[in-house]
Parts: structure tokens; sequence; C-alpha cells
């Protein structure tokens, strides 16, 4: 068989996204694949019918435009979903056999909808209210006036003054209205099981800077009254409206560990005006907390749904390196749905039809219909068929480093895909970003181009991970650079023990965000490494406070220092330790980084180079903190093959 490289990721597509028509007879779902051509990303929408297992679909929109995020109307034939075919996004409806229609037509596009209950009503979401003069000629330079410190995003880029405002379309007139008006983003959640109001979350507080918690609220679309949900701000990730209208379910926390705090299911009852905690007895990360290079526009956010008779709340869940759907009933019960040892990147369910879209290792994700009952999976898409036939996909081997204290290390070993009995290979560590992420047991490209240059990949999930409980992931904060460090180390030389193909004088290191930081921590505390890649990385706590996008207050979330501990933030800078360096370093980094701006690279380059150490530094144009995963397909690329070079020289 082939072996993979960098630009076999123009040959493979994901599958996300379901949504299940109201009678469930229908699934549609998003296929998106790279254009070299365009250098861009095309995405179309695909149906088939889950009680047929022909793994056939039938397209349903074309061309080389994004067409995302479909969702059926709770009743009728309608669907709705997003496209870029008129420039922007936009929202557009297909109503049965009939061509889509347009139906907004935003400046800045459209960012998220909901529909009604009645499927007459469709709510979304826009960014309004620009502060620019729109009769500027674009050639001339405007000055940027900034008042706050959350002024920028690495999304975003610089903040012009818009913000995120809900509008509502009536389908059955045509008119549109905008419930919000705020100097606020406002965060859109679901519809009232009446239709006739919205659901909706903001921070309203003056020092929108450390606006880390919602209020919730319904906006009642005809006379735009508002009703709270909330008594107290919560830290928000989704919210949901049951469809008899009783409870509300939100997703959320109260920062107990600030950002490294496990979400819990509230259930709000609407009628005695009481709330409880659906999720307390459950000691695991509720959402989807895998990273990686491959999956695009899953859709991710805000997957909450209620049962048809509203006894339950379906939801995906990570936990101990797997994602699975499961049903957190009102009665405080808990059922998994699935239990695959893979990712579960999206679900839909209807009736008793249920729907996932699923990635494992050798797997790119497909859509397959779940059978809950019996754990079962019948696959209702093979479009990465060819690939599976025609290369060989490596298969990772799990394990997990127990200490005598009952402390553990867990995470997955991948052989060269050519290895020979009696020969030994290199080993690249690969470290996850975050550090509350999770590494799963998804397709990553990456760790595949690797094994098929002949190198061993070992990835793991140290303390400060999400999906093993809430004093594993809150574990690293404060703590950078020790019991995090000691996990990489002690969890790598597990893996000599236990692999006598791992040539121990070819190891190398790499990752990205946090994982940057802790490649350059790790090189700057150990010559056991050969080579090393550092990517989007952390060098110097004491500038990153003030230049990236959230570096004033993560700083003091996981250093637990600010600018009046300039020793603390000091001490856990990999700058600090320059002099120790003395593995080959490669640095790359993407000019439009705000998350890690570029700066962090520079003072790490410039440093090394002074010391006349072995680097080289790679600047990625048009690149924010998302290059690995949804950067500019030739750029990601040039990344690839920047790494396994650099792997291929000193390895």
């Amino acid at each position: 068989m082939k072996q993979l490289k960098a630009e076999s990721l123009f040959e493979l597509k994901t599958v996300t996204n379901p949504t299940l028509s109201s009678d469930g007879k229908v699934a549609v779902v998003v296929v998106t694949e790279m254009n070299q051509e365009k250098n861009d990303y095309i995405a179309n929408l695909h149906s088939f019918n889950p009680s047929e297992c022909k793994q056939e679909t039938v397209q349903l929109t074309y061309g080389e435009d994004k067409n995302i995020t479909p969702k059926w109307a709770p009743a009728g034939e309608k669907l709705a979903f997003m496209s870029n075919r008129s420039g922007k996004l936009q929202l557009f409806v297909k109503d049965g056999l009939a061509d889509a229609k347009q139906l907004t037509d935003e400046k800045q596009g459209v960012l998220s909808f909901v529909w009604s209950q009645g499927g007459d009503k469709i709510a979304y979401t826009s960014m309004r209210e620009e502060k620019t003069n729109e009769d500027t000629a674009t050639d001339i330079p405007i000055p940027v006036i900034v008042d706050e410190m959350k002024y920028k995003s690495d999304a975003r880029g610089l903040h012009d003054g818009s913000v995120v405002q809900v509008g509502v379309l009536d389908l059955n007139n045509g008119e549109q209205k905008w419930l919000t008006k705020a100097p606020y983003d406002v965060q859109l959640l679901d519809f009232s099981a009446d239709s006739n109001a919205v659901l909706v979350a903001a921070n309203r507080s003056a020092n929108r800077d450390f606006a880390f918690c919602s209020d919730v609220w319904f906006i009642d679309i005809k006379t735009l009254e508002e009703t709270m949900i909330t008594k107290e701000p919560l830290a928000l990730k989704g919210g949901a409206v049951s469809p008899n209208g009783q409870h509300v379910v939100l997703l959320g926390d109260y920062r107990e560990y600030e950002n490294a705090t496990q979400p819990s299911l509230y259930l709000f009852d609407l009628h005695s005006k009481s709330s409880q905690s659906l999720s307390g007895a459950t000691d695991v990360w509720i959402g989807d907390a895998v990273v990686g290079d491959f999956l695009q526009n899953t859709g991710s956010t805000n997957q909450l749904r209620f049962s048809k008779d509203g006894n339950a709340i379906f939801t995906l869940v990570s936990d101990q390196g797997h994602v699975n759907l499961w049903s957190y009933q009102l009665d405080g019960s808990v059922q998994k749905l699935s239990t695959l040892e893979g990712h579960v990147n999206g679900f839909a369910v209807q009736n008793e039809e249920m729907v996932i879209t699923y990635s494992d290792i050798n797997k790119p994700s497909e859509a397959y219909r779940l059978n809950a009952a019996v754990g079962t999976l019948d696959p209702m898409t093979a479009l990465n068929i060819e690939i599976e036939q025609t290369y060989e996909i490596n298969l990772p081997e799990p394990i997990r480093l127990t200490r005598k204290d009952g402390s553990f290390v867990d995470g997955w070993i991948m052989k060269p895909n050519e290895l020979q009995k009696g020969q030994t290979y290199p080993l690249i560590l690969e470290v996850h970003g975050g550090p509350h992420a999770m590494y799963a047991k998804t397709y990553f490209h990456e760790f595949q181009v690797l094994t098929a240059k002949g190198y061993g990949v070992l990835f793991t999930n140290p303390r400060g991970g999400l999906g093993y409980g809430q004093s594993f992931v809150d574990a690293v904060r404060g703590d950078y650079g020790n019991g995090d460090f000691q996990d990489l180390m002690d969890i790598l030389d597990y893996a000599i023990e236990e692999h006598n193909w791992i040539d121990i004088n070819r190891l190398g290191i790499t990752g990205g965000s946090y994982g940057g930081f802790m490649t350059n921590w790790v090189v700057g505390h150990t010559d056991r490494f050969k080579a090393a890649v550092t990517q989007r990385s952390i060098s110097n706590w004491i500038s990153f406070y003030g230049v990236s996008d959230i570096g004033y207050y993560f700083s003091e979330w996981q250093i637990k220092a600010n600018l009046t501990d300039i020793e603390t933030l000091w001490e856990h800078s990999p700058l600090k330790y320059v002099k120790a360096i003395n593995t080959p370093l490669l640095i790359l980094h993407g000019e439009n980084d705000l998350r890690c701006p570029i700066e962090q690279a520079e003072q790490l380059f410039i440093a090394l180079k002074k010391q006349e150490k072995e680097t080289r530094f790679i600047r990625f144009p048009q690149s924010n903190h998302e290059l690995s995963r949804s950067g500019k397909p030739n750029l990601r690329i040039e990344r690839l093959n920047a790494i396994t070079s650099w792997f291929d020289q000193y390895l």
C-alpha cells in the first residue's frame, strides 16, 4: 500500500454536522474537502436515508463554496443552512425539492441560527453596529482607537466596534426584526417552545475586559420584554429549551477553578423557578474536548438536544480519551448511548433515529446510524474509502503509566509503518495544546505522515488535560513545567521500557500553543531530545501578559501571577533557560497569531541565535493560531513538510 504524505490532505474528506428531518427519514451532513487550485476549503451538503445501509449519498449543493451548518426545521420539510455563495456566509432555506432561497444579506454575514419549534421562524446572529465610516475609501488608513483591554481576538483580529446581535425572520411574511441592539456580544441559544421568544445570553457588566460569565434570558419577539432565567452569571457553553416549554438546560460553570472548571448541566424549571444540577455525579468533561488537525465544520458548539418527550438531554461527553453520546435524564440518571473508543464529533436524534459522525484513527470522519440499544454502528457514508484502500493507515496502541501513588498518564503509541524486527527507529513525542484539551483516538494527519516517514509517535494526555476529572484538569495551574513535565518524561521512559524498537538516541518532540511552550521548556531542561519543533508557542510569560488577546487574564489563571510578580512569570518562561538549550529547534509561527503573538517566537529565535544555537524560524503569512487545523491549505502542507524535514535532518 502507499504511504500517506502531507499532500494527501487534498484527497481526504470530512463528514460532519449531521441533522435529521422531523420524521427521521432523511439525514443531511456536511462534506468538506480542500481545493488545491483555489487554495481554500469547499463544503457541500449530502443527504441519505438512515434506514437504508447503502453507504451512498445524494449531493444537495454543488460548486466551490462553503455550505455548512444544515438544520432541519422541527416540523415540515424545510432545511436551513449557511452558504458563502454570494460572498459572506448568509442564511438559505431549501423547501422540499425546490431550489434554496437566500434569506439574509447581512454585510458581515451570519454567524449562527436556530429554528422555531413551528418551523415558521428563524433567529440568527450577525456582527452589527460598526463604528467605522462606511463612506470612507478602503485604501485610506484609519487609526484604531483602543479604550479597553479586550480589543482584539485571534478569531476576529482587531475589534472594529462591531458586536454580535440577534435578529429574527418570519418565514410566513418575510419580515425581519432585530431583537437586540446592545453594545456587547449576544449569544443565541434557542427558541421558546411556543416560538414567541428567543433564549439568549450575554455578559452585561460595565467592565467587559473581565466578562467571562453571562446572564441568560428570554426576549419576547413582539414586545422585546425580557424574562430572566439565571439568578447569577454563568460561564456558558450552551443551552436548550424543552419541547413542552417547562425547562431550560444550560451547560456552564461558575469558574470555581477559572478556565479549568468542568462545565455542568443545570436544569431550570420555568414553572417553579427552581434549578438543579443534572450532572453533578459525573466527573467528566461535557462537550467535545478533542484537539486535532483534520476535522472541519463540526458545528460542535452548543450541542445540547432535548428528547422529544423532554425527559432527557443529549450531549457529547469527553472521557478517558474518547468522545461519546450520552443522555442525561431529568430524573438524574445517566445513559451512555455510545461506548466507542474514538471520537463522536456530531450527532442528530429524531424520534427513535440516531445519526452520528465519528472518527477513529483509521477512519477519517464518516456518518453512521447508531443503534443505542445494542451499541452498534451502521455505516452511512464511505467518502474516504479510497484513502483507506490505497494508503497504509497506522493504528496506535494504548499506553498507560500507573504510579505507586495511583497517579497515571494516559496515551497512545504508534509504531513506524515499515517496522522491521531487530531494527530501532526514532520516536516523536507530541504534546497537545490547551493545556485544557484532550488527545483522542481519532484521525490525526500529522501523526500518520510521521509514521509513514519511519518515525514512531507517542501522544499523551498529561495533567491539565480534559477527560480525566476535575482534579486532573486543575493540577497544572500554577505548576507549569513541573508535574506536567514529569508526566511527559515518565511516560516516555515507560514507552522506551515497553518497546525495544525505540532508539533512545533519536528522540524528537513537538507541540503547538501550550504544547509549544512545553517543547520550549523540555529542551531547556533536558538534552535527551536530538531535535525539536515548537509551534505557535509561548516563550516569555512577562511579555505574553500584555501582547496576547487573552494574556492579561490567562497568565493569572494558569501561572497564578501578574505583572506585580515578575519573578514567577520569568521562572516559568522558557526564555530564561535558553543557555541550557542544546537541541536543534525549529520555530514555526503564524504572522497573524494573536493568541500566542509572533513576538514570542521572535524573542526565542533571537535569543537562540545570540547563543549560537542550532535553530531556524519559519513565519507563515495570513495565518492565525489555527494554522494547523484550518489555515490556508498550501501553508498546512508547508508546515507538515517543514516538520518532517527538520526531523529527517537531525534524527
